[in-house]
């Protein structure tokens, strides 16, 4: 044999790549080319690693985080956080600019996924901007970018992935992913300010004091759906899948008991879709589960951690070499299949430079994240062309100053560790 399998195994994964198969099936494929290859094991064995991936109750909190965003934006809540974010910020310059931002950041706590933020809140935030005046690349831009909030702000469902692979704490993990999320904010919120600046976008009279009373009114139960969630988890009252199952039962409860906006049949096509959305994930999830499992068999892991020791001794110089590792990688490869790969990889090599592994989850998530904005493979970027209309080469230029100001945030989140582990320290007494 003129490769060993595993050569013969990372030369599939990039002849399947490269011949555009999708990267679930590149990792399926590439792990059976292993398997054959070995010889002395079990065919089945393959079909076992991948079962044992979905074994697990934590990855509940996915679909229902997911099914608890539909249910929001069917149901009109979004709408109404969307309302009273414009009755606080409006009258800044660049006004619906930062209620774009805020909106995200509030509709983060409660959905936990880019692409529901952005099929949602993107589509009302669009057309609000357009409407009033801002260039629509600038509009779907920044609603792309501000969407990328949702997963770190908690609850979040790449944090429960990575919590699932890595056994970090998810409470703190949600704990350490509110600073940074909220940094990713402000600095778009400053971004946005400068160029609405120099462009000359509209700015909308300061709302009374009766008009946010109003909005806060109206808004006040979608509002409270984070408060819920987040307290909940942080008391103890519930686990992260137990609380998104109260997300999903309240938004349904909004929508059904209180608003009247949400029939049957619109439920049972929005359990279509999360089922969807969901058996994607979980095949990710599964094939890279076993394409895991023969990396650690073959102790890929642990030389490349001989590697990087030799290679430097400097955890500044290494963490800046992962960072802009993750981020080519996050523009060809699908951002679940990046965790699950490369955290059982990467996470050995920041632990023994003493990096925290909850740290160092922030900093892969922001990395990943920011993969979903980069052209060719960025699904928000994608998302945002489905609804605004716009080619992908018209948003990613519009995005250049957005991934700048993203890369920004990761670097100080990298190397101002206070940034992420100052919740997770306080309330755990560290």
């Amino acid at each position: 044999m003129l490769l060993s399998p595993v050569g013969l195994l990372l030369v599939s994964v990039v002849f399947f790549f490269l011949f555009g198969m999708p990267i679930a099936f590149c990792l399926g494929a590439s792990s059976l080319v292993y398997f054959l290859a070995v010889g002395n094991i079990p065919l089945h064995g393959i079909a076992q690693k991948m079962i044992y991936a979905g074994d697990n109750f934590l990855l509940l909190a996915i679909p229902l985080f997911i099914l608890a965003a539909h249910v929001m934006n069917a149901t009109g809540s979004t709408e109404r956080i969307f309302a009273f974010a414009n009755s606080l910020v409006r009258h800044i310059t660049g006004g619906l600019a930062h209620v774009n931002v805020l909106s995200n950041m509030i509709f983060a706590g409660m959905s936990g996924s880019a692409l529901a933020d952005m099929a949602g809140l993107g589509v009302l935030q669009i057309e609000a901007m357009t409407k009033s005046g801002y260039d629509r690349d600038f509009s779907v831009a920044l609603s792309a970018a501000a969407a990328t909030i949702g997963p770190i702000i908690p609850p979040s469902i790449p944090f429960v992935i990575y919590c699932w692979i890595s056994g970090a704490s998810v409470g703190e993990m949600f704990l350490a992913g509110f600073l940074p999320g909220v940094l990713m904010g402000v600095l778009m919120m400053i971004l946005s300010y400068f160029l609405a600046k120099r462009r000359n976008y509209p700015k909308f009279p300061r709302a009374s004091l009766r008009e946010v009373g109003r909005s806060l009114y109206h808004g006040i139960l979608p509002l409270m759906a984070p408060v819920i969630i987040l307290g909940g988890m942080y008391t103890g009252a519930f686990t992260p899948t137990e609380a998104a199952m109260v997300a999903t039962v309240y938004a349904i409860a909004l929508g059904v008991l209180v608003y009247r906006a949400f029939a049957w049949p619109e439920f049972s096509a929005l359990c279509l879709r999360v089922l969807k959305d969901t058996a994607v994930a979980m095949y990710i999830l599964a094939t890279a589960t076993a394409f895991n499992w023969i990396l650690t068999r073959e102790q890929i892991p642990a030389k490349i951690g001989e590697y990087a020791f030799q290679l430097t001794q400097n955890p500044y110089l290494l963490l800046l070499i992962i960072n802009v590792f993750l981020l080519i990688l996050g523009c060809f490869m699908e951002n679940t299949a990046i965790l699950i790969i490369f955290t059982p990889i990467l996470l050995p090599i920041v632990t023994n430079f003493g990096m925290s592994p909850v740290h160092f989850g922030v900093v892969l998530v922001l990395n990943v994240m920011i993969g979903t904005l980069t052209p060719p493979f960025g699904i928000v970027l994608y998302m945002a062309s489905a609804v605004s209309k716009l080619s992908i080469q018209r948003i990613s230029i519009a995005l250049i100053p957005f991934i700048i100001i993203l890369i920004v945030n990761l670097m100080l989140v990298t190397y101002i560790p206070p940034i992420a582990m100052t919740l997770p320290d306080l309330f755990t007494g560290k």
